[in-house]
C-alpha cells in the first residue's frame, strides 16, 4: 500500500534532518538530540529564504540545547497580569522620571536631531527606552540578555503559539548577521528576541532601523542615537502625528456615566459639549484633534480621552497599559505631574524608597532573594503574601502602608 503524501513528506523531512544532524560535530551527551535536529532541519528553510549556510552554521556552532529560560518567561507577561497601578508604579515614579529627565540633558544634540527629523516628541522616545531597556540598563544584565537565535529556535521548538512567529524572526535575525549589522555573539535580546536600547523584534529592525549616527550600521545595540532614531522612524511610519499628545485627562459630568457617553471617536469640542473636561481646569486644544474615551480602571479610576497617538504607541506593544505609561512617562519626564484621579487600589501605595525597603527587610525575614530594586513583580508579591501568612493578616500581597508598617514592627 502506498504512504501517503503527507506521510511520505514528513518521512523525507525526517530523513534529512537526521543526515544533517549527523553531520553536526558531536556535542555532550546532555544536549537536546530532538533540538539539535530541529536546528539542522531549519537549514534548508533558511538557506531557501535567503540565508547563506555559512551564515546559519556559524551563528548556531555550538548552539546545542533550548533555553528553559525563555519557555519560562513566555510564561508570564506583566501587560496581561498586573493591574494598571502596579504596572505604572513599577515604571512610572521617581526615578523612572529623574533618569529621563537626565537624558534629556546628555542626549539633547541627537534629540534635537532626531525629533526634527521624524516628528516625534522626544519625551515620548525617552518613556519608550525607559520602559524597554530602564535607559540601556538591561543590556548589561547577564541574566536577561540572551542568545537571539537560541532564544528563537526554543520558541520555535518548543512553543507551539509562538513558533510561527519565532520562525519568522529568526530568518530576519540570521540575515542581520548576514548583513554584517551584528555577530553572532552581539546579537543579544530579551527572550521573544528583541534586541537593543529600545528592544526591537528582528523583522521590526528590518523595516525600521536607522543609521542615524552615520557609522554605516544602524547599531540599536551600543548607539543611543541609532535606538532612539529607530524608536522615532518606527512611529513616524505608523502615523504619529506630530505637536500632539496621546492623550487627556478628564472628569466626566457629575451623575453622567461613560457608557451613556460612548467610547466612539468625537472631537474636543464634541466632548467638551457633552460636558467633559480636562481636568486641573485646563481647555482642549483647538482644531480638529478627535479621540475617545477611556477608563481602565472602570468609574472609580481615572478617565481619559485618547487620541490617535495612543493607538501608535501601541503599535510598539499592542497593551493599553504600555501606552499609558509610555504617555505618562513622556508627561512626567517633560515637567508634568501625576493624575489627579485615583486608583481604586483599596490600600495606601508606598513611595520608591519605601518599596525598597520593604524588599530589604522581607529579605532579612529570607523570604525575597530577588533584586532590591524597588519594583514589585512576581517575586515580591509572593514574599509580601508568604510574609502576611506568617503574620496572620489577609494575605492581598500589595506594597502598602499598612505592610511596611507590620514591617517596621517585626
Amino acid at each position: 500500500m502506498p504512504v501517503p503524501t503527507k506521510a511520505r513528506l514528513f518521512s523525507r523531512a525526517a530523513a534529512i534532518a537526521l543526515a544533517a544532524t549527523l553531520l553536526l560535530p558531536a556535542l555532550p551527551a546532555h544536549a537536546d538530540a530532538g533540538f539539535r535536529a530541529w536546528i539542522a532541519g531549519f537549514e534548508k528553510t533558511a538557506v531557501a529564504n535567503g540565508v547563506s549556510r555559512d551564515t546559519y552554521r556559524r551563528v548556531f556552532a555550538g548552539v546545542d540545547t533550548p533555553d528553559p529560560d525563555v519557555l519560562e518567561k513566555a510564561r508570564f507577561q506583566p501587560e496581561f497580569r498586573d493591574t494598571m497601578w502596579d504596572y505604572l508604579d513599577n515604571r512610572v515614579n521617581e526615578e523612572s522620571v529623574a533618569e529621563g529627565r537626565q537624558m534629556l540633558q546628555r542626549y539633547k544634540p541627537w534629540l534635537d536631531r532626531i525629533e526634527k527629523r521624524f516628528g516625534v516628541d522626544r519625551t515620548v522616545l525617552l518613556a519608550i527606552w525607559s520602559m524597554e531597556s530602564n535607559y540601556g540598563r538591561i543590556l548589561e544584565r547577564a541574566d536577561v540578555m540572551k542568545s537571539v537565535p537560541q532564544a528563537l529556535a526554543t520558541l520555535a521548538y518548543k512553543d507551539a503559539k509562538r513558533a510561527k512567529f519565532a520562525r519568522q524572526q529568526l530568518i530576519a535575525a540570521l540575515k542581520i548577521v548576514q548583513a554584517g549589522h551584528a555577530t553572532p555573539q552581539t546579537l543579544t535580546g530579551s527572550w521573544a528576541g528583541a534586541m537593543g536600547h529600545t528592544q526591537f523584534i528582528p523583522t521590526s529592525y528590518q523595516a525600521y532601523a536607522v543609521d542615524m549616527d552615520g557609522n554605516g550600521h544602524p547599531d540599536i545595540w551600543r548607539s543611543v542615537p541609532d535606538a532612539l532614531a529607530t524608536a522615532a522612524n518606527l512611529l513616524a511610519k505608523n502615523g504619529w502625528q506630530g505637536g500632539r499628545t496621546w492623550g487627556y485627562e478628564v472628569e466626566l459630568p457629575a451623575g453622567v456615566s461613560a457608557k451613556s457617553l460612548g467610547s466612539g471617536n468625537r472631537s474636543m469640542s464634541a466632548w467638551k459639549k457633552l460636558g467633559v473636561r480636562r481636568v486641573a481646569g485646563r481647555d482642549f486644544p483647538s482644531g480638529a484633534e478627535t479621540g475617545r474615551l477611556y477608563q481602565p480602571a472602570g468609574a472609580n479610576g481615572p478617565s481619559f480621552v485618547l487620541t490617535k497617538n495612543f493607538s501608535v504607541i501601541k503599535r510598539y506593544n499592542n497593551a493599553d497599559k504600555y501606552a499609558l505609561a509610555v504617555g505618562h512617562l513622556a508627561d512626567r519626564i517633560a515637567g508634568g505631574g501625576d493624575f489627579v484621579g485615583s486608583w481604586p487600589r483599596g490600600y495606601e501605595p508606598l513611595s520608591m524608597t519605601e518599596r525598597y525597603e520593604v524588599q530589604q527587610r522581607l529579605t532579612q525575614h529570607g523570604l525575597y532573594d530577588g533584586k532590591i530594586d524597588g519594583k514589585i513583580g512576581s517575586g515580591s508579591k509572593v514574599a509580601i503574601t508568604a510574609y502576611q501568612r506568617r503574620a496572620g493578616v489577609e494575605e492581598d500581597g500589595n506594597a502598602s502602608k499598612a505592610l511596611l508598617d507590620l514591617l517596621r514592627r517585626h
